[in-house]
């Protein structure tokens, strides 16, 4: 079983400095598990490592897919085992990072399997979607499955109607059929990280991260994914900046508007971060940059 060090937190914590800081101290690579790094040309509003820190170190799982593509965490957890493989074929080890909790969970202990017959199912909840709204669907979602629909996020419609399709096909919420499949099978030895931070010095660093990111040029980065025809509907470009940059260029909000929607919006998301990972009891905490060395000293001890 291979040995992974996970670096985990909320945005804007620090994680891409660690897992550099770390990489190099281990003569480690890195596999991204941020579900935005993925697409290629979202470089400026997902937060991306320079090409120089690229070339520092190797990382993996950064570019892969196009915007239009939708990449779930069972394509993440298969594109990873490769990715894991083929640096451990090279003799060397291997740190995982990302904020994207569902990610983690599936590499680490796998997903659940949909039933059979969900094809017909999801498609009548897909329309039915569109019909009703997001908010009416995430209703339906408490009245069967509460526990669930507590953790989501109604503009989650994917993971929504995945639940209801688990439910209508087997009685059982979804919440249960995790509980005991349990995310159970071990897939990988596993060291999992987690940087704690002031909840106020988060949201400073998010400010300013918004702040960096319009200063960088966000604008021209979505107005040129716009132009190669990468609608506002997709999945990738309603995520947090580019769908509010996306709004002020086609004049639904100032761009003040927006700059302080992207703050508020990646707020509510670190908040969520934090509470997915708080829940999972095999993360060990720490301040960071204050205790990189006792980080550093886990990681060595757990590598040996």
């Amino acid at each position: 079983m291979a040995k992974i060090l996970v670096v985990v937190g909320p945005t804007a914590s620090g994680k891409s400095d660690l897992a550099l800081r770390l990489a190099l101290e281990l003569d480690a690579e890195i596999v991204n598990a941020d579900s935005m790094q993925v697409y290629r040309g979202m470089d400026i509003g997902t937060a991306k490592p320079t090409p120089a820190q690229r070339a520092g170190v190797p990382h993996h799982l950064i570019d892969v897919a196009a915007p239009d593509r939708l990449f779930s965490a069972a394509d993440f957890a298969e594109a990873a085992d490769e990715a894991i493989r083929t640096i451990t074929g090279r003799g060397k080890r291997i740190i995982v990072v990302g904020g994207t909790g569902l990610y983690i969970r599936a590499l680490l202990k796998g997903l659940v399997d949909s039933p059979s017959g969900a094809g017909a199912v999801r498609k009548a909840l897909q329309e039915e979607a569109a019909r009703l709204g997001n908010e009416a669907m995430l209703e339906r979602l408490r009245q069967v499955d509460p526990e669930l629909a507590a953790r989501m996020h109604p503009n989650n419609m994917v993971r929504i109607i995945r639940a209801l399709e688990v439910h209508s096909l087997t009685g059982v919420p979804l919440s249960r059929h995790q509980q005991e499949h349990a995310f159970s099978a071990r897939r990988y030895d596993a060291l999992q990280i987690g940087i704690t931070i002031d909840r106020k010095e988060l949201y400073a660093r998010i400010e300013a991260r918004v702040e960096r990111m319009m200063a960088e040029g966000l604008p021209a980065e979505v107005q040129g994914l716009l132009a190669q025809g990468y609608g506002r509907s997709l999945k990738a470009m309603r995520s947090i900046g580019y769908k509010e940059v996306a709004a002020y260029l086609a004049g639904a909000l100032s761009l003040e508007e927006a700059v302080q929607l992207m703050k508020r919006d990646t707020r509510r998301y670190a908040k969520r971060q934090l509470t997915w990972f708080n829940a999972d009891r095999d993360i060990l905490w720490f301040e960071y940059p204050g205790k990189f060395g006792s980080i550093l000293q886990h990681a060595i001890e757990f590598f040996e």
